[in-house]
Order: structure tokens, then C-alpha cells, then sequence
């Protein structure tokens, strides 16, 4: 067979992932905050973006201001007085002529001058308080006595780390400069939890020193406040805090020792290693309670930060549910067509400049595009979750319909991939409180009886109530559980029962007996 060269035309379709398609699937699951140090990043690449304050629609005139010039910009040039461009300086000194002459015949209409119609603003007056005179002017940024620049978060006061809360007693608790150097390396060595993390074995060879020192200055550091803090294990920690309340007496002793009995809630063993009747027991359980097993954990100085809801689902006076996105967390992005016209009109700039323009046009009208399309997009899978579980916003966690992505997908017609980028990470606010959007998305259970199906979520709020409703002498088994469901129509298996109850932390039947009948015994029940 000979070889030949031959032409050939072939069609065929393919999937491209664009980098504007790319920026527009990252946008739809990111959350407020990371969509906002987004447009942040963007706005200082894009000389053409810009973002609108959340006045800007109370105050009113600027956004005709906006309409106005982009209409301009982008259409024809602006009109300007006595034939000359907009920018060349006449309309500026006509509005000033214009405001200059407004303001004399205000005065000569006052018999005052524009200075005292308005005297508070002016700041705190000599005549008023001139003792206080000095003060303001030595606030910082108001040095002229405006108040401008002032920053309040100068005055707020330093949050204390347990570094310096424990520096600070260093002094007070050793005199020999050495342990006080080697008070410093221990200190450097804790954990966000108060907990020493370092080999002292190594510590001492590192600082040149006898084991028997480092140890003895750590002696002295576990008296430190808070009560607890140098310790190396959980054990350590606690028996620090019983020495300090001077209740670690040897039955207590034996009870840090076997912790892991305590975990497992082995109180027959305990009470036999501790030496002690059910009754003590219980007093030294309720003083093991009171300890604090992180005590470093109150210096820490993160700030809880609250969530902020993407949708706002309301009642309506008809019955019916009003779902809103929250606007608190919608971008404004304004796109500068009138900067853009005037760059590219007033000189002839380089095709390279032309071009870079040209770039920032685009990339900033395809994020505004994104921005809405992934509102647009959020709207919809909400609208659609909301009408899906009426009887949940009604009624309660009850009567949550089992759902997945592919219900709420078919309905709105988009793919699974996308309902999923828009739940994450994203929250709703409801008249029962709020919730992640991934929380309405629950497995599915049969009913007993052939009917509807229950979600997850509700068959384990059910066995959280049952439980949490029995008496000491009727405990719930995992069998007594199921019967009761399937009475209720769940059709469900024992080992999914004790599935949902380990997830949840609740202990068998067993430990569940001989905790409430201790704590009946202790109450005088």
C-alpha cells in the first residue's frame, strides 16, 4: 500500500474551559467573604471597576449622575457650555462663579456670614469649654480642631495573651535571673491550650542545664494562674486544678489515674480501684466536671465571627414564603464607561494601551455578568429548596422531606455539579433559624407502612427526643427504639439506630441506666 498525502475536514464538538467560565464556576461557590477580597483583588487590577457604596441609592443623585455620564461616554460626546469639551475647566469655573455669588447674596439675606450658620460643626468652642480645648486638639488627626481622621481604634483596649499573663507573674514567683531565662523558654513552649509540648530532657540540653533545674522551675510555673497551665498530659493538668481546690486526696488520684475508665463510663471499676461507694463517686465525677481541661484556651484572641445569611425566607400575609437574597452580602459593581470613553477619545494612545483597555473592559463587563448570573443562579436553587420543604418551615425538623441535588436539579434545570457549588458554604435564614443549605439535603428512609419516605435528619431528631424523654426505670434499647419507629411508619434497621445514636454521643442503654439512676439517687429521687 502506497503512502500519500491527503487534506481532510473533520467537525466534531468539544467542551473548552474558558478562563471566564472558570472565573464564573469559582465564583458561585465562594462565600461572602472570599467573593469580597475577590472583587477587592479585581478592583485594584481593573482601572475600569469600581465599587458602589451601600448609600449610594440613599443618597440618590449619583446614580443619575453614573446614568448620565455613562450614557455620554459610550454614545456621543457630552454637550458642553459655550462649545468647549467636557473637563476643560469652563464648567468647573462657571460652577464656582456660580456658588461664590449664591453664597454673598445668602449673606447679605442673613446679615451673617455662611461661617455661623452652621457653629457645631466647627468643633468644641473656646468660650464653651476651653478647658477641653487643649485635649481636642491633641487627639490624633485633630490637631486644627476638626476632628478629622480620628480613629476610635486607638482607644480600644489590648487583648492580654497567656504569654503576658504569665510573663507578667514570672517576677513575682522567681528571683534568680536563670530560672527566670528559663522560665522565658518554657513559656515559648506552650500550646494555644496551656499545655507543655517540649521535651524537658531536651530543654536542658539545649539550655546547658541539669535536668533537676529545669524541672524545679517547672515546679514552680504549674502554680502559676490559670490553674492548670504547664501541664503535659490531660491527667497532669487536672490533678494541677484538685491540688490547687486541695481535694486531690488519693481516691481522686486513682480516679485521674484511669481516665480512660471514665471515658468508657466503667463506674463499677472505678468505684472498686477508687475505693469508694456509688454516692462519692458521683461528688468526685461533679468536681472533675468543674475543672477546665484547656486552661490556656481563655487568652486566645480570635474573634467569633458571626454568619452572615446569604437568603432571607420570610412569611407572607397570603401563606405563601418570600425568599430574598440578602443584600448585605450582594457585590455592587459598577463598571466606569465614562473614565474609558475619555481615555480612549481625548488622545491617541498606543495599540498596546488600546488594548489593555480594551482587556479591562471585558474581564470587568463579564464579572458583572458573573456576579448577577451567580445571584440569579443562588435565587433559584433557593426558591426551589424553600417550595420543596414548606412542611419543615411550617411544622418543624418533623417533617423535613428527604431531598438531593438531582430533585432540586431536574427542576431547575441545571446540573447536579452546579446545585452543588451553590450550597456550599452558603447559609438561610428562616423563621426556624438558620441553616446551611447542604442541611435541607438529607438521605432518604422507607416508610413502614408504603408511604411517603422520611429524611435522615428527622428520624435522628426523633430518637434524640425519645431518649432524652425516658426515665430511669424504662431505658430505651436500640430494639425499643426501632419498634417505636416502625409504630410510626420508619422503616429502619437496628444498626442504623445505634449508627445515629453514636453520632449523636449518646451511650448505650446500659451507661444511660446507670447514669440516671446515679443522678436520681443523688437528687434524693
Amino acid at each position: 500500500m502506497a503512502l500519500a498525502a491527503s487534506l481532510l475536514l473533520r467537525q466534531s464538538q468539544s467542551l473548552v474551559m474558558t478562563p471566564q467560565l472558570m472565573q464564573s464556576i469559582q465564583l458561585l461557590q465562594m462565600t461572602h467573604l472570599e467573593l469580597t477580597q475577590f472583587i477587592e483583588n479585581e478592583v485594584e487590577r481593573n482601572p475600569l471597576l469600581e465599587l458602589a457604596s451601600g448609600d449610594d441609592g440613599a443618597r440618590g443623585g449619583d446614580d443619575v449622575v453614573h446614568a448620565e455620564s455613562d450614557y455620554y461616554s459610550v454614545n456621543e460626546e457630552r454637550p458642553a457650555a459655550g462649545g468647549e469639551t467636557a473637563g476643560d475647566g469652563y464648567a468647573g469655573d462657571l460652577y464656582d462663579s456660580a456658588t461664590a455669588g449664591r453664597t454673598d447674596s445668602m449673606a447679605d439675606s442673613f446679615d451673617t456670614s455662611m461661617e455661623n450658620v452652621f457653629p457645631d460643626d466647627a468643633g468644641p468652642k473656646t468660650a464653651d469649654a476651653p478647658e477641653l480645648l487643649g485635649q481636642w486638639k491633641s487627639m490624633p488627626g485633630a490637631a486644627d480642631g476638626s476632628g478629622e481622621g480620628y480613629d476610635l481604634d486607638e482607644f480600644i483596649a489590648g487583648q492580654t495573651t497567656l504569654r503576658d499573663h504569665l510573663e507578667a507573674q514570672v517576677p513575682f514567683s522567681l528571683s534568680a535571673p536563670v530560672d527566670r531565662l528559663i522560665a522565658r523558654h518554657l513559656i515559648d513552649q506552650l500550646d494555644e491550650a496551656g499545655y507543655l509540648s517540649s521535651n524537658l530532657a531536651e530543654t536542658a540540653l539545649k539550655l546547658g542545664k541539669p535536668l533537676q533545674e529545669v524541672e524545679r522551675v517547672l515546679d514552680t510555673l504549674q502554680q502559676m494562674d490559670p490553674p492548670g497551665v504547664f501541664a503535659r498530659t490531660l491527667a497532669e493538668c487536672l490533678a494541677i486544678q484538685l491540688r490547687a481546690r486541695d481535694r486531690f486526696d488519693p481516691a481522686m488520684a486513682a480516679l485521674i489515674g484511669n481516665l480512660e475508665l471514665l471515658a468508657r463510663r466503667d463506674f463499677a471499676t472505678l468505684k472498686r480501684l477508687c475505693g469508694v461507694d456509688e454516692e462519692d463517686l458521683i461528688d468526685m465525677l461533679a468536681e472533675i466536671r468543674k475543672l477546665d481541661p484547656k486552661p490556656g484556651t481563655r487568652f486566645q484572641a480570635g474573634v467569633s465571627e458571626s454568619v452572615v445569611p446569604d437568603i432571607v425566607v420570610r412569611a407572607a400575609p397570603d401563606g405563601s414564603w418570600i425568599v430574598e437574597l440578602n443584600p448585605d452580602t450582594l457585590p455592587r459593581v459598577l463598571v466606569n464607561n465614562d473614565y474609558y470613553a475619555s481615555v480612549s477619545r481625548r488622545s491617541k494612545r498606543a495599540s498596546d494601551d488600546q488594548a489593555f483597555l480594551n482587556e479591562c473592559l471585558q474581564n470587568a463587563n463579564w464579572l458583572t455578568r458573573s456576579l448577577d448570573q451567580r445571584a440569579r443562579t443562588i435565587m433559584k436553587v433557593a426558591t426551589e429548596i424553600v417550595r420543596l420543604q414548606d412542611a419543615f418551615l411550617v411544622h418543624g425538623v418533623d417533617h423535613l422531606r428527604p431531598l438531593n441535588l438531582k430533585t432540586v436539579a431536574e427542576a431547575i434545570k441545571m446540573h447536579e455539579s452546579t446545585v452543588s457549588r451553590v450550597t456550599s458554604n452558603k447559609y438561610m435564614l428562616t423563621p426556624r433559624g438558620l441553616f446551611e443549605l447542604k442541611y435541607f439535603f438529607t438521605v432518604s428512609i422507607g416508610a413502614s407502612g408504603g408511604g411517603d419516605s422520611h429524611s435522615a435528619e428527622s428520624v435522628r431528631h426523633r430518637i434524640r427526643t425519645m431518649i432524652a424523654q425516658e426515665t430511669p426505670e424504662d431505658v430505651l434499647s436500640d430494639d425499643d427504639i426501632v419498634d417505636i419507629l416502625k409504630k410510626g411508619g420508619v422503616d429502619i434497621a437496628r444498626r442504623t439506630v445505634a449508627k445515629y445514636r453514636e453520632a449523636m454521643n449518646i451511650p448505650s442503654s446500659v451507661q444511660r441506666r446507670r447514669e440516671k439512676r446515679a443522678l436520681a439517687k443523688a437528687a434524693g429521687f
